[in-house]
């Protein structure tokens, strides 16, 4: 199963489960095309979004891991999978939607059950205890490789779903941060780093460069479909696309732009001053949003969070 397919079964399973969301009143939007204010029990920022098999689900400061239900946006944890209340950074879900994996501060890995509620506590694999910003998995509950990308310019990755003694690491660069990573199929991913580096892996193991030379500005947002599908987002709402052989750019205004999901020739990128942008038939274009606060992740095309415990969703 492809990223892109992924998300798609993602989002249409958690939009079964939490289709009465906009009825009720949680915030959402009236028509297709606006962003409105979801309410939130934090105030802390929201660092990514991601899609389950329970709908979706948020990751942010002191640990907290919230869930959009018919009733509006849930606290499910808080003080993350070490109960020190770690910020977390990064999430992802399993190819069945049924495993939520997120990343944070001083090594902090969790592996949550949205269905029944348990976490496990995946935590400083191999004693690391470095930030990590982004994780990745592919693979069903319980039999998903994991790869998990953090500030000491390290992946670290586990094909046997992040089992204590399981876990190897490598430094595909010179050692930048690594901001994200995403997979797309069995032992495929990419990886960007603050250095202007794109990485790719087929065997899991060895990563290339792929790019993106004179890029002259920092990265942070990456959506990786298959080898010759990839999108980068960062500074001056830089947006590059790779279609295997050659990198595209385009620079959309003067805000970083912190995440990016696209499918298509359609997409969503979001950034800082509450700034988004969509994408239709290949255009990318401005469009009105109700915040001024930083947006740090969007998951789908309609649901955003970022600083302050701020939500958008349409």
């Amino acid at each position: 199963m492809s990223e892109r397919t992924r998300r798609s079964v993602l989002k249409a399973a958690g939009a079964s489960l939490a289709a009465t969301t906009v009825a009720a009143g949680a915030g959402a939007a009236a028509s297709d095309s606006e962003w409105a204010v979801a309410e939130t029990p934090v105030d802390g920022a929201l660092h990514d979004v991601q899609y389950t098999a329970r709908g979706a689900h948020a990751v942010g400061g002191g640990g907290v891991v919230l869930r959009r239900t018919d009733r509006g946006w849930r606290k499910l944890l808080d003080g993350g999978p070490t109960g020190n209340g770690n910020n977390l950074y990064g999430a992802a879900a399993t190819d069945d939607g049924k495993r939520l994996w997120f990343v944070g501060a001083s090594g902090a890995i969790g592996e949550y059950d949205v269905e029944t509620g348990n976490l496990e506590d995946r935590s400083a694999p191999m004693d690391v205890t470095n930030n990590f910003n982004d994780v990745a998995v592919v693979g069903s509950a319980g039999d998903a490789e994991v790869y998990v990308a953090g500030d000491s310019g390290k992946i670290y990755y586990s094909f046997a779903n992040g089992e204590e003694g399981t876990w190897d690491y490598v430094t595909p660069g010179s050692g930048s941060a690594l901001p994200a990573i995403e997979t797309f199929g069995a032992r495929s991913a990419h990886a960007i780093d603050t250095n202007g580096r794109v990485f790719e892996t087929t065997d899991g193991v060895t990563w290339e460069p792929i790019g993106i030379e004179d890029a002259d500005v920092t990265f942070y947002g990456l959506d990786s479909d298959g080898r010759s599908d990839v999108t980068v987002s960062g500074g001056n709402a830089s947006v590059f696309e790779w279609n295997g052989s050659r990198w595209t750019s385009e620079s959309l205004s003067d805000a970083d732009l912190l995440d990016v999901e696209t499918a298509g020739g359609d997409g969503v990128a979001v950034g800082g001053g509450g700034t988004i942008f969509e994408q239709s038939g290949g255009r990318w274009s401005l469009v009105d949003t109700p915040t001024g606060a930083n947006l740090k992740a969007v998951a789908g095309d309609d649901v955003a969070v970022g600083a302050g415990g701020v939500v958008l969703e349409r």
